[in-house]
């Protein structure tokens, strides 16, 4: 296992504390609105939480804190330590932090804790390819799109979804360390 996965991050903007019980009325209050779920692999928050929660070994969830309230919540997955890989996913904000730095500051923490502190070559991240909105987030990053993977997986209820792949590598972690902090910095 990666040692300090579970750090409590700080941003200027952002707070990352690691999931708890506590956090789930705040949980409820951010996810109040249709549009966080149109991408999600559920539609159902008391599931997700559920589910998140109940993690386990393999994923590492975050409560997203901005401007004093839980806003969201974003998370490592897919661990591969042996690998030293990890996947930043199951990203979602309530919309009223939408456009205000928030994510890239919680991508920003979070990509910085992975090839810093806890030694990964390479963050994948994935997301449905019908969202643009994500992917255009994720190629502002920046992050490498190396393609789609047809029939990814079974989501909402049944739907295929084809999922698309995007990464950082230990070679451009500087290059994109850089273009994080002039995104935060303006």
């Amino acid at each position: 296992m990666f040692n300090g996965l579970s750090a409590r991050l700080e941003g200027r903007l952002v707070t990352l504390e690691p999931l708890g019980p506590e956090h789930e009325e705040g949980l409820r209050a951010a996810a109040d609105d249709e549009r966080i779920w149109q991408w999600m692999l559920t539609r159902d928050v008391d599931a997700w939480i559920a589910d998140a929660l109940g993690h386990g070994d393999d994923r590492q969830p975050f409560a997203v804190v901005f401007d004093g309230a839980v806003a969201g919540s974003t998370s490592y997955m897919s661990l591969a330590p042996e690998h030293r890989r990890l996947e930043i996913g199951n990203t979602w904000l309530n919309p009223t932090a939408w456009g205000t730095g928030a994510n890239t500051e919680a991508k920003y923490l979070l990509l910085r804790q992975a090839f810093e502190e806890l030694g990964c070559l390479r963050v994948e991240f994935k997301t449905d390819a019908l969202n643009e909105r994500a992917r255009a987030a994720l190629a502002a990053i920046p992050s490498e799109f190396e393609g789609i993977h047809r029939w990814h997986m079974v989501a909402r209820g049944g739907e295929r979804r084809d999922s698309a792949w995007y990464a950082v590598t230990i070679e451009t972690w500087a290059e994109t360390r850089r273009a994080l902090e002039v995104k935060l910095a303006g």
